[in-house]
């Protein structure tokens, strides 16, 4: 059974808890966290491409599904080696990622691999019924799953969490992942899921993530509570025992409103002791994954016609709409200055990334080999709802739908120095960092009075030096106006690009505001003036194969920009979006690999996107 923890404040935990995880450490094999500066080293910052949202066998979830994956084989494949799919097919990046973290459920952490072990005592637990002989029928499996998750959320799921069998799985994870950094080549990060809920089970999960080579003996889980302040007041109780790590939440489109709402877990209302130890703990967001993108959504940016991207319209395997406000990060973020503007205080005040929360250990982010993320469950066409399973009797082809809405997403960015820990995690922190939906589509974002000229030979370090990057803070004045640069080069691998865009939102008498602008068209396409948009480039998809057009769309996009409704006096933040020429889905690749025509309910083409985290203005008194 996990130890109960008290907390009130930092303070009362210190005093009052006595011996906590956070005061013991899991040191297996043991690495320098600090390194000199390695071949890579730039003062002006190189792109790192990587997923710190994986689970391998050690998730209760992913070993029912058929993962048979360990954390060693995940970073063995994050850096370019194949391992094997359940399903018995091989996996393999065409590019290897530059830094992976191993994002394992703390939640039944090992456990369920331990009850498949006849031998064991867990195994012996009636909900263990059937969890030895997995075979490879997907819908016992799916059975298996539920009945565990409903054991699980009936509160009867401490009886089975072994805490020795929690320890092990966490010492293999953490081991893996100091055996496994090379800096200056390749970065890993130890890391797990926080799956904390909501009254009604919603998603409030966020994967927890340690800058250097010790952790906590075991990690804090939803069996502690499922109060998100509780994980933060443990993960200060880790700082102050020398163990640094940050939060970053997930899948805020699956929350019904609760990941931004303007109460607490408890009820009450936000206040600045609240926003300050969340945004110590939370720098960042994951703005999109494989359940849908958490941007925002056509219902809160009715003047957005890109807002309706990649959405999750119901809790997953549920049928209930999912509630709009509280749900999404442009929500957020105009809340969070809201709050600032009258009360003080902006709890929401993130920066964001992208991961794909894969179950197979393995990150795909591409839609033309997507192979799905849930083990046996969606390893192919039919059961990932591609493809029909049958016909009725109206001679209707019938799907299934459960993965339907998934995507084949995403993909962390970072500006950092080097490829080592201490670089990316400080990049991290600083929210200089970017999500994308799987391409690696590189965004950089810099906001100043003094910036130079898009020509400059030395944009870059001249940005840095007379104006501020993505995530931090722009200090208005009212004798100079702002200008912002706004830059993004494409993926060599994936689509040209279509359109660059600053996405702006701001508190005016009380009242906040978004609005869109293109600042950067394709193939000089015009500007239309009444709505802020490039017109259409003519890019087209040939649903008969997929090819594209390749001879439109950009390389590269960059501007320098003036905002023409510059207000030095109001609360305001920018970020930038990039979009791609439009490309076959998933989807729709699965349709043309079996001959037949796409399902007529889903998007048969995507434009893949990325996203920059907020510069914040801050505004003049």
């Amino acid at each position: 059974m996990f130890r109960i923890y008290c907390f009130a404040t930092l303070l009362s935990l210190l005093m009052s808890c006595g011996e906590t995880n956070s005061s013991r450490r899991s040191e297996t094999n043991n690495v320098i966290d600090s390194v000199e500066r390695t071949d890579d080293f730039n003062p002006q910052r190189n792109a790192y491409f990587g997923d710190l949202h994986v689970h391998s066998m050690y998730s209760y979830d992913a070993f029912i599904f058929g993962g048979i994956a360990s954390p060693n084989d995940a970073y063995e494949f994050a850096k370019g080696a194949p391992i094997r799919h359940p399903a018995g097919f091989d996996m393999q990046l065409d590019t290897p990622l530059d830094f992976y973290g191993v994002s394992d459920h703390a939640y039944y952490l090992g456990i369920i691999r331990e009850m498949a072990n006849g031998e064991s005592a867990l195994s012996a637990h009636p909900v263990a019924e059937g969890i030895d002989s997995l075979s490879s029928d997907v819908l016992f499996r799916r059975s298996v799953f539920l009945r565990f998750a409903n054991f699980a959320n009936t509160g009867n799921g401490s009886e089975v969490m072994d805490e020795q069998v929690v320890k092990n799985a966490w010492d293999d994870i953490v081991s893996s992942a100091n055996r496994h950094y090379e800096p200056g080549k390749f970065t890993t990060f130890i890391a797990y899921e926080y799956t904390g809920t909501g009254p009604e089970n919603e998603m409030l999960h966020r994967n927890v993530i340690f800058k250097g080579s010790v952790a906590p003996e075991i990690p804090f889980s939803r069996i502690d509570s499922d109060d998100p302040r509780d994980l933060w007041s443990w993960m200060d109780s880790n700082r102050a025992n020398g163990i640094e790590s940050l939060a970053i939440p997930h899948n805020s489109n699956l929350s019904d409103g609760l990941m931004f709402a303007l109460v607490d877990y408890q009820g009450r209302p936000l206040d600045a002791v609240y926003a300050n130890q969340r945004i110590r703990n939370e720098p960042l967001v994951e703005i999109t994954q494989v359940k849908g993108t958490s941007e925002t959504h056509p219902a809160l940016s009715m003047n957005d016609e890109l807002a309706g991207f990649e959405l999750q319209p119901f809790s997953v395997g549920g049928s209930v709409p999912i509630q709009p406000q509280g749900s999404y990060v442009r929500k957020a973020l105009l809340d969070g200055i809201e709050l600032q503007a009258d009360q003080g205080f902006n709890p929401f005040k993130v920066g964001v990334i992208g991961s794909s929360d894969t179950h197979n250990a393995t990150h795909v982010g591409s839609e033309e080999n997507f192979y799905g993320v849930s083990g046996l469950l969606d390893s192919n066409a039919q059961n990932r709802g591609s493809l029909p399973l049958e016909t009725n009797e109206e001679g209707e082809d019938l799907y299934f739908d459960r993965y339907a809405k998934f995507g084949a997403s995403g993909l962390a960015g970072v500006w950092a120095e080097q490829n080592t820990r201490d670089s990316i995690y400080d990049a991290l922190r600083r929210k200089e960092t970017f999500g994308t939906s799987g391409p690696r589509i590189k965004i950089r974002f810099f906001a100043g009075h003094d910036l130079p000229a898009i020509n400059e030979r030395e944009l870059v370090k001249k940005s840095y030096e007379s104006g501020v990057s993505m995530g931090g803070n722009y200090i208005a004045n009212t004798e100079q106006r702002a200008t912002f640069i706004a830059w993004a080069a494409k993926d060599p691998n994936s689509a040209p690009l279509q359109r660059l865009q600053i996405i702006k939102g701001w508190v005016q008498d009380n009242q906040i505001h978004e609005q869109i602008y293109d600042v950067a068209c394709a193939d000089n396409m015009e500007m239309n003036p009444s709505n802020n948009r490039c017109t259409d480039n003519g890019a087209v998809v040939n649903l008969e194969d997929c090819s594209i057009s390749s001879d439109l769309g950009s390389t590269e996009l960059k501007t320098r920009w003036t905002d023409p409704d510059y207000d030095p006096t109001q609360h305001a933040f920018y970020y930038v979006r990039v979009i791609e020429n439009p490309t076959c889905r998933w989807s729709t690749w699965d349709a043309v690999r079996a001959g037949i025509e796409p399902r007529p309910d889903l998007p048969p083409t995507i434009q893949e996107r990325g996203w920059s985290s907020p510069i914040w203005v801050i505004p003049t008194i």
